[in-house]
C-alpha cells in the first residue's frame, strides 16, 4: 500500500470517527421528559439523559442554570431542588445542542401499573368486538367530559427485557381532553380527575400495564433472588431471565417486565403507586403473600423513599355458589389485605363491583374513587376521611352466638339492601359460621349497636367465621360512607 493510499485511509477513518463522536455528542432526553410532563411538586426532581462522554450539559429551568458533566458512559444526572405545584413552565438543556421543552406542569405523579384492570382504556376503539376490552360504564359521556388539561397521561410501551434497561419506549405526555382521554387508563384517569378535583394541582399518570401478567413479572431480579430461601418463593429466582427471553409469552418471565416498564421509570420522582393486579397469580396465593409485599419493598428501594402503594383487591367474578366453600380468589384477596402490614399502603376493597360473567368489570369510576380515598389518608394524610370499609377488630363466642366488632365504621355500620341472586336468610349475607368439624354454614344475623350478631341452627358450638369468601360474594357489610368490609376469615385451615 503506497503512503499516499494509507494517509487516505486514515484520514477517512478519522473522518468517520469524527462523525460518530459528532453525533453521540448531542444531548438526548428519556421519553418520559419532554412536552407536557408532569414534575412532582414539592421534592427534589432528578433529571438525566444522554450526551458525549465528559459533555458539560446545562439545564435551564424557571430562571436559574444547573450543570452537569457526562459520564464516560455518556450519562449525564442531575437533581432540580424542590418546587411546588405551579405552570405551564419550559425548560432548555443545552451541550452542543439545545432542547427546549414546552408546558411543563408541576404537580403530583402517580405510576399506574399491574395487568388488564388497569390497561383497560377510558374508551376502547375496539370495544365491544370479540376480545376487545369491555366498555366501562357511560363510556361516550365519560370521554366527552374529559376536559382537563392539568391531568396528563404518559403511556408506557409494552417491552419486556432479560437485563435492566436504562431506555424505555413510550408515547408522548397526552394532555386529557375529548380528544386523547380514550386511550387513558379508565382506573387511573378517574382516580387522577377525584384528586385534580379536590387538591386543584396537576396530576400526571405514568401508565404502565400489561394485560395477564403475573406479579413475578414487576419484580426485580435482585429482590427474586433475595426471595431464594423462602419456600414458596425460591422457584422464581430459579427462572431469573436469561438472553434470550422466551419466545411464548415472554412478558410472563420474573423480572421481565421490571426490565422493560419499570427500570427505565426510576429515578423520575412519584407522589406513589397505584397497582390494579392479582388475576394472573390466583390458585398461588400464599407465595403471593411474600410476593407482592416484596414488590412493594423492592420498588421503595429503587426509588430510595417510602412511596405510598395504593392497590386494588381483586372483584367478585364467576357465579356465585349456593353454599360455602373454599375459593382461591378469596386466598388471593387474603394475600392483598396481608400487604396492608406494610407501612404507607393503602386498598381499595372491589369486592361489590365485579361481574359474574367478565373478569373486566365496566365499573372503573368507583374502583378510581376509593383508590382516590385512600390517597387522600395515605398519601395526603388526610385525618378525616373515611377511606375504607369495616374491618373486623373483635370476635367473641358465646354459646352458639358469635359477636363481631369492627373498626372503620365511618359514622356507623350498615347491611345494604340485596343485589345480585345469592339469597341467604337473616339480615346479614356473605357471612358463615363453623365449628370444630371446619364445616361452614350460612350464618343469620343483626346489628345490636354497631355490633353484628351471627348465629347457624346447623353450628351450635362456633369457632370460626368467614365473610365474602368466596369467588363472587355477595355480603352487605358496608359503613354509612358507602365502603363496603374487606373479605376476612378468622380460621387458618
Amino acid at each position: 500500500m503506497t503512503l499516499k493510499i494509507l494517509l487516505g485511509s486514515l484520514l477517512v477513518g478519522l473522518l468517520v470517527i469524527s462523525g460518530s463522536r459528532s453525533v453521540q455528542a448531542y444531548v438526548r432526553l428519556p421519553a418520559l421528559v419532554g412536552d407536557h410532563m408532569v414534575l412532582q411538586r414539592d421534592q427534589p426532581l432528578p433529571l438525566w439523559g444522554w450526551a458525549a462522554p465528559a459533555e458539560h450539559v446545562t439545564v435551564r429551568f424557571q430562571g436559574r442554570s444547573y450543570p452537569a458533566v457526562a459520564s464516560g458512559a455518556g450519562r449525564w444526572e442531575m437533581t432540580l431542588p424542590a418546587t411546588p405545584s405551579g405552570g405551564p413552565f419550559a425548560m432548555t438543556i443545552t451541550g452542543q445542542n439545545t432542547l427546549t421543552i414546552n408546558d411543563i406542569l408541576i404537580g403530583d405523579v402517580w405510576l399506574a401499573s399491574g395487568q388488564s384492570n388497569m390497561e383497560l382504556p377510558l374508551r376502547d376503539p375496539n370495544a365491544p368486538k370479540p376480545g376487545a376490552y369491555p366498555l366501562i360504564l357511560n363510556a361516550e359521556q365519560e370521554v366527552a367530559q374529559a376536559d382537563f388539561l392539568q391531568i396528563r397521561q404518559f403511556t408506557v410501551k409494552k417491552m419486556s427485557a432479560a437485563t435492566p434497561q436504562s431506555e424505555l419506549t413510550g408515547y408522548s405526555w397526552q394532555v386529557c381532553s375529548p380528544q386523547t382521554a380514550r386511550g387513558f387508563s379508565a382506573v387511573a384517569y378517574f382516580f387522577a380527575r377525584d384528586l385534580h378535583q379536590r387538591y386543584r394541582v396537576p396530576v400526571g399518570i405514568i401508565s404502565s400495564p400489561w394485560g395477564g401478567t403475573p406479579a413475578e413479572a414487576w419484580v426485580s431480579g435482585v429482590a427474586l433472588q433475595s426471595l431464594a430461601a423462602e419456600p414458596l418463593t425460591a422457584g422464581l429466582a430459579g427462572q431469573f431471565p436469561t438472553p434470550p427471553l422466551p419466545a411464548k409469552d415472554p412478558q410472563n418471565t420474573p423480572a421481565a417486565l421490571f426490565n422493560g416498564m419499570i427500570a427505565p421509570l426510576i429515578p423520575y420522582a412519584l407522589k406513589g403507586v397505584i397497582w390494579y393486579q392479582g388475576e394472573s397469580n390466583v390458585g398461588r396465593a400464599g407465595q403471593y403473600r411474600t410476593l407482592f409485599p416484596a414488590l412493594i419493598r423492592d420498588w421503595r428501594q429503587r426509588w430510595g423513599q417510602e412511596l405510598p402503594f395504593l392497590f386494588v383487591q381483586l372483584a367478585n367474578w364467576q357465579p356465585a355458589l349456593p353454599q360455602p366453600a373454599d375459593s382461591d380468589w378469596a386466598r388471593l384477596r387474603e394475600a392483598q389485605t396481608a400487604a396492608l402490614a406494610l407501612p404507607r399502603t393503602g386498598m381499595a376493597v372491589a369486592i361489590d363491583l365485579g361481574d359474574a360473567a367478565d373478569i373486566h368489570p365496566a365499573n372503573k369510576q368507583d374502583v378510581g374513587h376509593r383508590l382516590a380515598l385512600v390517597a387522600r389518608s395515605v398519601a395526603y394524610d388526610d385525618q378525616q376521611v373515611v377511606a375504607a370499609g369495616p374491618a373486623l377488630k373483635k370476635m367473641q363466642v358465646q354459646g352458639s352466638t358469635v359477636r363481631l366488632d369492627f373498626e372503620q365504621v365511618g359514622s356507623g355500620l350498615v347491611l345494604q339492601v340485596e343485589r345480585g341472586v345469592q339469597k341467604t336468610p337473616g339480615g346479614v349475607r356473605g357471612f358463615a359460621v363453623a365449628g370444630a368439624d371446619k364445616q361452614f354454614h350460612w350464618a343469620t344475623g343483626t346489628l345490636q349497636d354497631q355490633t353484628l350478631v351471627l348465629t347457624s341452627a346447623e353450628v351450635p358450638a362456633p369457632v370460626a367465621v368467614r365473610y365474602n369468601w368466596a369467588d363472587n360474594p355477595n355480603g352487605n357489610l358496608y359503613n354509612r360512607e358507602g365502603l363496603p368490609a374487606a373479605p376476612f376469615r378468622t380460621d387458618t385451615w
